[in-house]
């Protein structure tokens, strides 16, 4: 008998679920510190600050599962993409807290180009993480 691929992802449905929170979290910051940076309008920093806070509490969330996934009961060969995928959550996370931390502060100084860089870098990884562990290998059944 062969192996053949089937349709099931690597990825727990649960898993993929509180991933998502940050890959549309992150966007949501990042185009609320655009608006912010044309606007003034205080309420977008402060839209910003509630996103990235929802992206790093899932984010985390997400994280932990990936790390207890990756040294319990992940497929072999699914091991190279698992450490590129824990790799760019772990860099994904501590970008959130300086973004965070950047946009604690107060009035202008909370966005700024420090915190619109921030913002396009945790976008770009809460993005590549997502684009990496959604389109993840498949279970091979032998």
């Amino acid at each position: 008998m062969h192996a053949t691929m089937v349709g099931r992802p690597i990825l727990h449905p649960v898993h993929a679920i509180l991933l998502a929170f940050p890959v549309a979290l992150f966007p949501s910051a990042f185009i609320a510190d655009i608006a912010y940076l044309n606007t003034a309008e205080i309420q977008w920093s402060n839209f910003a600050a509630w996103a990235i806070t929802g992206a790093m509490l899932f984010g985390a969330a997400v994280f932990i599962w990936e790390i207890v996934s990756l040294f319990w009961g992940r497929a072999r060969h699914a091991r190279k993409p698992a450490l590129v995928l824990s790799a760019l959550l772990a860099v994904m996370l501590v970008a959130g807290l300086i973004n965070a931390l950047q946009h604690s502060r107060d009035a202008w100084s909370s966005v700024g180009a420090t915190g619109l860089i921030l913002s396009l870098l945790c976008t770009l990884l809460a993005l590549a993480a997502g684009w990496i562990a959604y389109s993840g290998p498949r279970e091979i059944v032998q």
